[in-house]
């Protein structure tokens, strides 16, 4: 289910992306006001409205027990993620390409990264974490397989002869490339050390990126906020300007 709702939302956020681009090769002024471009216009606000849903459910808990009775919180969370992908890929084709106002510039805007930063993290958040997971899994792996290796080399003298008396001269080797040959006992201790040592690498590398990664969850809210605000003023200009054209 994750790896089909994964495959459906990177696809449509390509094609989001790709739409919008589109004003680059194409406007139509007059299709915002048009009938089919209100009707767009307007699927798009209630679907961009309804990733609030999930939460209003999960961070109030008189709301969160008499809904989780009926829909999961897993629904729901589908439910916000289709919808806040699904809805701006409306809102795209409503502007026909026309952006104009400084309004319609700072909606469009704030609305594709939303869209980015909930991707991030819904998706790449997952993903490094349980990548983090994976690796500290191999790493005790191989820590263990390194204290095995080293009690064989302690019990042979005579490989412990052969290791390089300078190991920061032979580190300095091996970062250009230059890696000195062993065999044996003494062999099997550097190549397992060297995977440890990549391995907490990557994790540290890991780690970064989650920390940045954990940011755009505080980003997705403060601008899901301004989207909000943005598409509120955005309807009642609609709405105004609207009345004084009928007018």
């Amino acid at each position: 289910m994750k790896e089909r709702e994964r495959i459906v939302v990177s696809g449509t956020a390509c094609v989001l992306l790709v739409t919008w681009l589109g004003f680059l090769f194409h406007r139509s002024p007059r299709f915002a006001g048009s009938e089919a471009g209100v009707a767009f216009g307007i699927a798009g606000a209630v679907l961009m409205l309804v990733p609030l849903a999930y939460p209003i459910v999960k961070r109030i808990p008189f709301i969160h027990n008499r809904i989780t009775q009926h829909v999961s919180m897993q629904t729901l969370l589908a439910a916000h993620v289709y919808s806040g992908i699904f809805g701006p890929v409306l809102a795209i084709i409503h502007t026909g390409h026309k952006f104009d106002s400084l309004l319609g510039i700072w909606l469009t805007a704030v609305m594709l990264l939303v869209v980015v930063s909930g991707f991030v993290v819904r998706y790449l958040l997952t993903y490094v974490n349980q990548d983090i997971q994976d690796k500290l899994l191999l790493l005790q792996t191989a820590r263990g397989d390194l204290d095995s290796a080293w009690g064989v080399l302690e019990n042979s003298p005579a490989e412990l002869k052969g290791l390089p008396r300078e190991p920061v001269m032979a580190a300095g080797l091996a970062s250009v490339g230059i890696r000195l040959s062993f065999s044996g006992p003494a062999g099997e201790v550097i190549r397992t050390a060297e995977s440890v040592a990549d391995l907490e690498y990557a994790i540290r590398t890991d780690d970064l990126f989650k920390l940045w990664f954990s940011r755009s969850l505080k980003l997705h809210i403060v601008l899901s906020v301004l989207l909000y605000l943005l598409l509120a003023l955005h309807i009642v200009s609609g709405i105004h300007f609207g009345l004084r054209w009928l007018a």
